[in-house]
């Protein structure tokens, strides 16, 4: 057996495997809910109802995916180029810091939300500059350096929550000040915790997606992420073109910790991020690194997580189950993918 490759895929093939997944997906969650002792159609349901069921469920649904679009678009962006960017849980704790330091009276309030967010993402840009120039300049394999970054600033923010940023008045809580009023992002729901960080994500995808598809950076971004020694004999700036994307992916993963902090949380934590960056590389592949897909596979995963949690209490089903399942719709849909460009022949 060996994989042929397939010049032009067709619509169908290319539309049809990546649904085939999510198939694949349903009825291996099916399955392991089976195992777990509960009835895999009622667990399937009560995840569709704790992710979807009522207004605060939704409300919730958005809200947890609001960090995953900003991290996934980073992703997307990134691996868009060949830029493997594994390092998004750092950009977003470099956003959020800023997004502490700048928040909590440092600046004005008629400027605080604009420049807090343009601060974000440029710390977010910088910590992935390191990278990428190691890369252009010396060849050091980014997804090392952009991976052990996340252990790095995760040790950073530990020292600062101990020690410069820790807040006086915290009861000795490893946490930081919080923000003042007028740099928290407001709620778009009254008395419910969706904020206005959802529709900054929403207009980040729109944005990517434009400069993607509308701009010589974007068609730049795709020539090199598809050959990067027919992009060089083009003349395209290869080295140029992954600065300019690592600053854009960096400054996109920094926006989810800002949404969390200004938005959310008030205040920076350790945990202020589950693995956001992390998944975040679920999402893009699930999103198969368009923009606008980013969108509907964050809701996708975000509705796992709400709703397994949802599931767990009504059903006594280890909310392990909807790691599992985002593990297994990533493997699926990387098949997928690969199927979509190679036929398995014989001989």
């Amino acid at each position: 057996m060996r994989l042929e490759p397939i010049a032009n895929p067709t619509a169908l093939r290319q539309a049809g495997l990546p649904l085939l997944a999510l198939a694949a997906t349903v009825v291996a969650g099916s399955l392991l809910a089976l195992v777990a002792g509960a009835d895999p159609f009622a667990t399937l349901g009560l995840i569709v109802k704790g992710a979807a069921g009522s207004k605060f469920a939704a409300l919730e649904t958005l809200n947890r995916a609001t960090p995953l679009i900003f991290t996934g678009l980073a992703v997307a962006v990134a691996f868009r180029a060949r830029l493997w960017n594994i390092g998004a849980e750092a950009q977003l704790y470099a956003g959020a810091i800023v997004t502490v330091i700048l928040g909590t009276g440092a600046i004005g309030s008629p400027m605080v939300l604009p420049v807090t967010v343009l601060a974000a993402m440029l710390a977010g840009a910088l910590v992935l500059l390191g990278p990428v120039l190691l890369k252009t300049r010396l060849g050091v394999d980014e997804v090392v350096t952009t991976l052990l970054l996340n252990f790095i600033m995760l040790l950073f923010v530990g020292y600062l929550l101990e020690g410069p940023m820790k807040d006086p008045m915290g009861m000795g809580w490893p946490k930081s000040a919080a923000l003042v009023k007028e740099a928290r992002l407001p709620r778009i729901v009254t008395g419910l915790r969706l904020h206005w960080g959802f529709a900054l994500a929403l207009i980040a995808a729109v944005a990517v997606w434009l400069i993607q598809t509308r701009t010589t950076l974007g068609y730049e971004m795709r020539a090199v992420g598809q050959n990067i020694r027919a992009a060089r004999f083009a003349g395209i700036p290869v080295n140029r073109v992954l600065v300019k994307t690592a600053l854009l992916s960096g400054g996109l993963a920094a926006l989810a910790g800002y949404s969390e902090v200004a938005g959310l949380k008030g205040h920076l934590t350790k945990d202020i991020s589950p693995g956001f960056g992390y998944t975040g590389i679920i999402v893009a592949m699930l999103a198969l690194l368009h923009p606008l897909g980013v969108i509907v596979s964050a809701l996708f995963v975000a509705g796992i997580f709400v709703g397994a949690d949802s599931m767990s209490r009504a059903a006594g089903v280890p909310t392990y189950i909807a790691d599992m399942l985002l593990a297994l719709a990533l493997l699926f849909m990387v098949l997928a993918i690969l199927l979509t460009r190679f036929r398995v022949v014989r001989g």
